[in-house]
C-alpha cells in the first residue's frame, strides 16, 4: 500500500499527520456523481461493477483522500433478505411491506451472500484494479438496528417510533429479526474482505434513537458480534450517531477505531474511551458551509483537539450535497498541510 496512513491510525502508531476521508464522500456533492445519478438510478449504480467503481474513485481523483469507501446502500442488506427496498427520488429509501410481526420476521432469510450481493464483490474486485494499491478501501454495513429502524418504519423516520414500538411490545420477534440481520452482515462484510477490502465500518445512523439502556438490548450487543466475527480479518471501525454515552463501553471492545459525531468535545470524547483506541470525526458536516478559510481553521484546531496519532480526520456525518467543491478542498488541505 502506497500510502498506508490511514491503516497505521487505525493501529494506533505515530504518524505525521492524522488521515483524512470523509463519510459519503462517493457521492451527491460531485458534478461527475451528478452526471452517472442522471443516467442511471440509485440501485442500477449500486449493482453495475464498473458504476460503482467510479463513483469510488471519483473524489479521490480529485481531492486524493487517505482512503476510499465503496460506493453502495446498507439498504442492500434487507434487499438481499427478502424484503423489497426502493429508493425514490426526492423522498429517500421506501419499503412497500414494512415488517410489523412474527409472521413477516419468519419470511425473511439469511440468504447466499453470493447469489445475493455478488455483484458487490465484483465492485470491490474492480475498484481495487482502479486504486492500484496507492490507499486502502473500505467496506461498509448498516448496524443491525438501523436496518431494522427501515425495515419496521418502512421509510426514513425522525423519530422511529414505529420500529421503537415493535422492539418493546414484541421483543422476542425484534430479537429474532435484529439476529437475522447480524448473521447476514457477518457473512456480508467476511465476503467483502475476501473480495479485498481493507477495513470495514459499520453505520449506527439512528443507534441515538435509543436510550443508554435500550441501546445495550437492540444494538450494541448485536454490532458487538459483528465486530468479534471480523476482528481478525479486517480492522473494523464503529461508528454509532448520537451514541456518545455508549463510547467508554465500545473503547473496550475489539473495534480498531470510533466514529463521533459533533455533538461531543474531543476532549470528552478522549477522556470517555481513555486514550486508548482510535478516534474517527467529527466535524459537523454544515460547517463544510463555512468559508473555506474559517474550515481550515476548524480542521486544525480539531486536530490539535484529538491529538494527530490515534485519530482520523473524518465528519461527524455524511458530507451534504450542497457544499462547494472549495469548501471540501479546503477540508482536505487543512489535514494534509497540518504540521
Amino acid at each position: 500500500m502506497k500510502n498506508d496512513l490511514f491503516l497505521r491510525a487505525l493501529k494506533g502508531e505515530i504518524v505525521g499527520r492524522p488521515p483524512v476521508w470523509m463519510m459519503r464522500q462517493a457521492g451527491r456533492y460531485l458534478p461527475e456523481f451528478i452526471a452517472i445519478r442522471e443516467k442511471y438510478d440509485f440501485f442500477t449504480r449500486c449493482r453495475t461493477p464498473e458504476l460503482a467503481s467510479e463513483i469510488t474513485v471519483q473524489p479521490i481523483r480529485r481531492f486524493g483522500m487517505d482512503a476510499a469507501i465503496l460506493f453502495s446502500d446498507i439498504l442492500v442488506i434487507p434487499q438481499a433478505m427478502n424484503i423489497e427496498v426502493q429508493m425514490k427520488p426526492n423522498f429517500g429509501p421506501y419499503l412497500p411491506n414494512p415488517i410489523r410481526n412474527q409472521k413477516d420476521v419468519d419470511a425473511v432469510i439469511v440468504p447466499d451472500i453470493d447469489e445475493t450481493l455478488g455483484y458487490v464483490m465484483e465492485a470491490i474486485k474492480v475498484t481495487k484494479q482502479m486504486l492500484n494499491d496507492e490507499i486502502p478501501l473500505i467496506g461498509f454495513a448498516g448496524s443491525p438496528w438501523t436496518i431494522l429502524c427501515y425495515c419496521v418504519q418502512g421509510q426514513g423516520s425522525k423519530t422511529f417510533d414505529k420500529a421503537k414500538e415493535f422492539c418493546f411490545t414484541q421483543p422476542i420477534a425484534a430479537h429474532i429479526l435484529l439476529q437475522k440481520i447480524t448473521d447476514t452482515t457477518i457473512a456480508y462484510l467476511k465476503e467483502k474482505v475476501k473480495a479485498g477490502v481493507d477495513v470495514v465500518q459499520i453505520f449506527d445512523s439512528w443507534g441515538g434513537m435509543l436510550s443508554p439502556v435500550d441501546y445495550q438490548e437492540f444494538s450494541w450487543k448485536y454490532i458487538n458480534q459483528i465486530i468479534e466475527a471480523l476482528k481478525d480479518d479486517a480492522p473494523v471501525i464503529a461508528f454509532g450517531k448520537g451514541c456518545w454515552f455508549a463510547l467508554e463501553e465500545m473503547s473496550n471492545s475489539n473495534a480498531a477505531a470510533l466514529g463521533v459525531d459533533w455533538t461531543i468535545t474531543p476532549q470528552i470524547a478522549r477522556k470517555l474511551t481513555g486514550n486508548k483506541i482510535t478516534l474517527q470525526g467529527n466535524l459537523d458536516p454544515t460547517r463544510l458551509l463555512s468559508p473555506p478559510k474559517e474550515i481550515k481553521k476548524l480542521v486544525t484546531q480539531m486536530i490539535t483537539d484529538f491529538g494527530k496519532d490515534k485519530y482520523i480526520v473524518n465528519l461527524g456525518h455524511g458530507i451534504l450535497p450542497n457544499v462547494p467543491l472549495d469548501n471540501v478542498k479546503a477540508f482536505i488541505d487543512a489535514v494534509k498541510e497540518y504540521k
